[in-house]
């Protein structure tokens, strides 16, 4: 993929992330947009209100099968574990063969720490901080809400 391609994917899942902000409760409002192999947008998503579903399950419900060996360009760090017990997002793009994930920011939250890990882990090369600056303002108030609680 073309570092311009990637700029404009990026600037893609972060305005979705921004059409959900203050919405999603306690979670905070990613963005998602996935590329078949061959760069063709074939799935997004933006977290749903009230949190769920996330942004990463809505993309690769739409892209269905076709996300296999593709991209997914995503705002946050995809969850490691889920609180509802459900597989993760990591785990859900793992599954789904996606060969590389761009995330824009890490996420301290303790159930998403590890995502990125996670993902590297089973093979899947993993990219992060492409639109970090934009990430961190978006996510201002629920980082600052996080490091609270661990505090």
């Amino acid at each position: 993929m073309s570092k311009r391609r990637d700029r404009r994917m990026m600037g893609r899942a972060l305005g979705l992330a921004r059409l959900n902000q203050g919405l999603t409760g306690p979670n905070p409002s990613v963005g998602c947009v996935i590329l078949d192999a061959d760069g063709h947008i074939i799935g997004d998503g933006v977290t749903g209100l009230g949190g769920r579903p996330h942004a990463e399950e809505i993309a690769l419900d739409e892209a269905g099968p076709r996300a296999l060996g593709g991209t997914a360009y995503v705002t946050l760090e995809p969850c490691r574990e889920r609180s509802s017990g459900s597989p993760s997002c990591s785990t859900k793009l793992k599954d789904a063969g996606v060969a590389r994930v761009v995330c824009a920011i890490t996420d301290p939250h303790p159930l998403a720490e590890g995502g990125i890990t996670a993902l590297r882990q089973a093979g899947i090369r993993v990219e992060i901080g492409l639109g970090e600056r934009v990430a961190a303002r978006l996510y201002r108030g629920f980082f600052r809400t996080v490091h609270a609680a661990k505090a």
